[in-house]
C-alpha cells in the first residue's frame, strides 16, 4: 500500500466513523437525556419517545439524505463534498452538545444526520477509485471493520462519558476526529468528477417526507394506537411520499436512486439482506443498552463496557474474513455470518431482571460480534462489486441508506415491541425479533448472492 493509498483509507475510516458512531454512541446516554430533557417543556414528550427520537431524528435525515449525498460526491467530488459534511458535523456536534431541551436536542440531531450523509458515500467512494482489485477488497474490509467497530464501541466510548461528566460530552467530544481528518485531507487529491448528472432535489424531498412521517406514525403507534390522527395521518403522508418517491426515481432520467443498479443481482440481494441485518443490528444495540440500565441497574459505563466483546472480535476478525471473501467470493460468509449472529440473539433470552453478564448476556455479545465479522465486510464488498466504478458514490449510498433505514424503523417500532414500559419481557420480545431477522438475512444471502464479480457499465444519460 502506497503513502497516499494509507491516507486515503485513513481519512475515509474516520470520515465514516465519527458519523457511524453518533449513530451508537448516544444509546447509553439515552436514560440520562431523558431524565434530563423530558418533560412539560418538550410539549409532553414522554421519555421512550424522546429516547427514539434522538435515535430517529438522526436517522432520518441521515438514510434520506444520503442518497442524494452520493450524487453530491459523484457531481462535485468525494473531497469537497467531505470537507463540507465535515464541517456541518463538527458544528451539529456542538448543538447537540448545547441543547437546552429536547425538542432543541432533536432538531439538532436531524441536522446533524444531514451532515452525516455527506461524510459516508464520498469516504466509501475514494477507496473504490484508490484501490483495485484484491487490495480494494482488503481495503473495504478495514473500513467495514473500523466503521462498524464505532457502532459497536458506541456504547462503552458514550458510558464512560455519562457517567464521568455528563451525557453533553458524548456529542462535544467529535470535535477532535473532525479535526485529525480535515488536517489528513489537506493530502488528499480532489478527484475525478461525473459529468452530465443532475441533483435530484424533489427526490431527496419525498424521500425526507416519506421516511419522517412513518417514523413519526410508529413512534406514536405504541402510546397512541390506530385511531389517532397523529398515528394514521403522518403514515398515510409518509407512504404517499414514499411512492411518489419511486415513481418519480422510475422517470427521472438521472435519478438520485438509479433502479439500473438493481439490475445487478448481488446489488438488489445484498441490499435486501442489509435491510433485515441491519435493522435486526438497529434494534440490538438500542434495546441492549436501555434494558441494561434501566432494568438491569448497570451504570452507563457498564452498559457501554457489556458491549466491548463485540468490538473486540470485530477489530479482530473483520479484515481477514473481507480478504478471505475476496479471494472466495462472498456468498457463504453473508449466508453463515447472520445464523451466528441470530444464535446470539437466541442466548440472549437467557436473562433476567439481574442480567448476570458472564453467564447471561457475554455469550450473546460475542456471538453477535463473530457473526458480525463474517458477514459485514463480504457483504459490503459484494454489493460494491457489482456496479460500476463511476458509480461508486451513488452505489455506497443505497447500501448505507438502506442500512440506516432498517436501523430507523426497528428503533420506531421499538414501543411497539416492548411495550410503554421498558421490562424483561420486552426485551426479550426484541431479540427475538432480531433473531427472525438476521436468519432471513443469512437465508437470502445463501439463495440469491452469487461469487461472480461483475461491474456492469452505467447506461449513458441522454
Amino acid at each position: 500500500m502506497t503513502p497516499a493509498q494509507r491516507r486515503v483509507l485513513a481519512v475515509a475510516i474516520l470520515a465514516s466513523f465519527v458519523a457511524f458512531l453518533d449513530g451508537s454512541v448516544v444509546n447509553v446516554a439515552l436514560p440520562a437525556i431523558s431524565d434530563e430533557l423530558a418533560g412539560p417543556l418538550d410539549s409532553g414528550l414522554d421519555a421512550l419517545a424522546l429516547q427514539q427520537w434522538v435515535v430517529d431524528a438522526y436517522l432520518v435525515t441521515l438514510g434520506a439524505l444520503i442518497l442524494l449525498a452520493g450524487s453530491l460526491s459523484d457531481v462535485h467530488g468525494r473531497k469537497r463534498i467531505l470537507v463540507v459534511g465535515i464541517v456541518g458535523f463538527g458544528v451539529t456536534s456542538v448543538a447537540c452538545a448545547l441543547a437546552p431541551t429536547g425538542v432543541f436536542l432533536v432538531v439538532a440531531r436531524a441536522l446533524q444526520g444531514v451532515a452525516g450523509a455527506l461524510l459516508v458515500p464520498s469516504s466509501l467512494a475514494l477507496i473504490i477509485a484508490t484501490f483495485t482489485g484484491a487490495a480494494q477488497a482488503k481495503a473495504i474490509g478495514s473500513w467495514t471493520a473500523w466503521t462498524s467497530v464505532a457502532g459497536l464501541a458506541g456504547p462503552l466510548v458514550g458510558g464512560i462519558f455519562v457517567d464521568a461528566f455528563s451525557w453533553r460530552w458524548v456529542f462535544a467530544i467529535n470535535v477532535i476526529p473532525i479535526a485529525v481528518t480535515l488536517w489528513l485531507l489537506r493530502g488528499v487529491p480532489r478527484g475525478a468528477t461525473v459529468s452530465g448528472r443532475h441533483i435530484d432535489g424533489l427526490g431527496a424531498t419525498l424521500a425526507t417526507v416519506g421516511l419522517a412521517g412513518t417514523v413519526f406514525g410508529l413512534i406514536e403507534l405504541g402510546a397512541r394506537g390506530w385511531a389517532s390522527a397523529l398515528v394514521w395521518a403522518p403514515v398515510v403522508v409518509g407512504l404517499a411520499a414514499l411512492a411518489a418517491f419511486v415513481v418519480w426515481e422510475l422517470h427521472d432520467p438521472d435519478p438520485m436512486l438509479p433502479m439500473s443498479l438493481f439490475n445487478a443481482r448481488n446489488f438488489a440481494v445484498g441490499n435486501v439482506a442489509t435491510l433485515v441485518v441491519y435493522g435486526a443490528l438497529g434494534l440490538v444495540s438500542f434495546a441492549i443498552s436501555i434494558f441494561l440500565q434501566q432494568v438491569a441497574g448497570y451504570s452507563a459505563f457498564q452498559a457501554g463496557l457489556a458491549q466491548l466483546p463485540s468490538t473486540v472480535v470485530m477489530i479482530g476478525l473483520s479484515t481477514r474474513f473481507g480478504a478471505l471473501a475476496g479471494r472466495l467470493g462472498p456468498r457463504w460468509f453473508m449466508a453463515a455470518g447472520p445464523l451466528v449472529a441470530a444464535v446470539g440473539m437466541l442466548t440472549l433470552l437467557r436473562t433476567d431482571a439481574h442480567a448476570s453478564y458472564v453467564s447471561q448476556v457475554l455469550p450473546g455479545v460475542v456471538l453477535l460480534g463473530l457473526g458480525l465479522s463474517v458477514t459485514v465486510a463480504p457483504l459490503t464488498a459484494a454489493i460494491l462489486g457489482a456496479v460500476p466504478t463511476e458509480d461508486a458514490g451513488i452505489g455506497s449510498a443505497v447500501n448505507n441508506a438502506v442500512a440506516r433505514v432498517a436501523g430507523l424503523v426497528t428503533v420506531a417500532c421499538a414501543g411497539i415491541v416492548v411495550g410503554s414500559v421498558f421490562d424483561v419481557a420486552g426485551f426479550h420480545r426484541a431479540m427475538v425479533l432480531c433473531a427472525v431477522l438476521l436468519a432471513l438475512g443469512g437465508a437470502v444471502s445463501a439463495v440469491g448472492i452469487t461469487n461472480r464479480a461483475a461491474r456492469p457499465a452505467r447506461p449513458t444519460v441522454a
